[in-house]
């Protein structure tokens, strides 16, 4: 074949092919150590294979979810410390799948950026994989695509891609939530992954830089302690639903706070009462409503202020799931109970979060 004088290459308009394979190389240990029953979690391939019998599965239904983690990405780009934001990713999935009664199956994940760093990537990817170790799914595949012009050098974007599946008949929520049942909530580790644009819009004007001691936590970075992770409540909250029988539904609390999403879950004529008193604001939660001036409404309806999952759950059932939750690592408050709600407001808050510093 002739070659064409003054030839363009794909290199020559930014994208780098070997970049893209030496990635590949770096991150294919990781993603074998995601490897579980129904899948080798081998890549390379032009799609990802699972197996629901070897899995154990005699009857399933797959629940699928999706997500990113919004502007949080800045925080993790203009700090360049990337490690957890691959777990945000997996997390902000999985989570959803387990509200809805489903063990997570499978991940694939879609990282686009303007230039590919196969390092700072395969920093990223890392998080992804340690977030389906922990969650007990297969990273069975991805997609990294270099779109220089799309995004300036050194930005990138993610989002997630998990499937799940739980035998006929015991989806979650389920029929039977009545008034009268408990509404517990489980500890959050910070922020998660959502709210971050207002988070952001508070730093700049607080005039505390990233790399300054969190004004709430002075050990870290304020950039590190915001990037702390988004907490997976899988395994606790598989356990709970198998070992007590008494878990009747749960709300994974991201955009839209309690106010949102509790609801999501509850027959239309349920609502809860939250007593916020009960509620363990963390420290980082105290700071933004501070240095932003928050009402304490849109603090509930923006953040998790604290708690990351809502288990609706029997009332003399209470102690039992308690045990089983506390002894799978979280940390756990009675919050309320189901109540009769008619109108538009099904989330009834009494008394006041406690924001003091």
């Amino acid at each position: 074949m002739t070659e064409r004088k003054n030839g363009l290459t794909y290199a020559d308009s930014g994208v780098d092919i070997d970049a893209g394979n030496r990635l590949v190389d770096l991150i294919k240990p990781m993603v074998r150590a995601t490897a579980r029953a129904g899948a080798d979690a081998e890549i390379g391939g032009f799609g990802g294979l699972f197996d629901l019998k070897a899995a154990g599965f005699k009857d399933p239904v797959l629940i699928a979810a999706t997500d990113g983690v919004g502007t949080k990405v800045k925080i993790a780009i203009e700090t360049r410390l990337h490690d957890g934001i691959g777990i945000d990713l997996v997390a902000m999935s999985v989570n959803d799948l387990v509200v809805q009664g489903a063990e997570p199956l499978f991940f694939l994940d879609y990282f686009a950026c303007g230039k590919l760093d196969p390092e700072a990537t395969a920093a990223i990817i890392a998080g992804v994989a340690e977030g389906c170790r922990e969650s007990g799914c297969a990273l069975i595949g991805g997609e990294t695509a270099e779109m220089p012009g799309l995004y300036k050098d050194g930005d990138y974007d993610l989002a997630g891609f998990a499937v799940g599946a739980a035998e006929r008949g015991t989806l979650l929520p389920r029929p039977d939530i009545a008034i009268g049942d408990a509404v517990i909530g489980l500890a959050s580790s910070g922020v998660h992954s959502n709210g971050f644009s207002l988070v952001r819009k508070i730093v700049e004007q607080s005039r505390v830089s990233f790399e300054a001691p969190a004004p709430f936590s002075p050990v870290m970075t304020l950039g590190g302690a915001l990037l702390a992770p988004t907490k997976l409540y899988v395994k606790s909250c598989l356990r709970a639903i198998r070992e007590t029988g008494a878990v009747k539904g749960l709300a994974h609390i991201t955009g839209g706070g309690f106010t949102d999403n509790i609801p999501r879950v509850l027959p239309k004529h349920m609502g809860v009462g939250i007593d916020l008193a009960r509620l363990p604001v963390l420290p980082v939660f105290k700071w933004l409503a501070e240095a932003g001036g928050i009402a304490e409404l849109e603090l509930l309806r923006t953040f998790n202020c604290g708690i990351g999952m809502i288990a609706i759950v029997k009332a003399d059932a209470v102690d039992r799931v308690t045990e089983v939750f506390t002894e799978s690592g979280e940390t756990v408050a009675l919050l309320g109970e189901v109540i009769h709600a008619a109108g538009e407001h099904r989330v009834v808050y009494n008394g006041h979060l406690d924001l003091s510093q």
